[in-house]
């Protein structure tokens, strides 16, 4: 049996996750192939933390960030920072409009 190849995630892929990745999503974005992924975090040995939720897992994305280099970039933050504001400018127009 030959081991499978998986390429990695490009920079702006990691960046667009969701806050709350999927395991195959944190594999893909480190390059590794599903079955390694799954026998790290049964070994308690993946490389970033793990959150179970139900049978599945997910992954911070500011971990997978952090992991691979990538929490201090700009887009990290401005891309967080532009879809916040986003959100609240949508909240606020949807209160102003009931209060009407």
């Amino acid at each position: 049996m030959s081991a499978k190849t998986t390429a990695a995630l490009t920079e702006n892929e990691v960046l667009a996750l969701p806050a709350m990745a999927t395991a195959e999503q944190a594999f893909a974005a480190l390059g590794i192939g599903r079955d390694l992924g799954y026998r790290l975090i049964k070994e308690a040995e993946f490389p970033v933390p793990v959150v179970p939720l139900g049978r599945t897992y997910r992954v911070r994305r500011r971990d997978l960030l952090a992991f691979l280099g990538l929490g201090n970039s700009d887009a990290a933050r401005g891309g967080a920072l532009t879809a916040s504001s986003e959100r609240n400018n949508e909240t606020a127009a949807k209160q102003i409009g009931s209060a009407r």
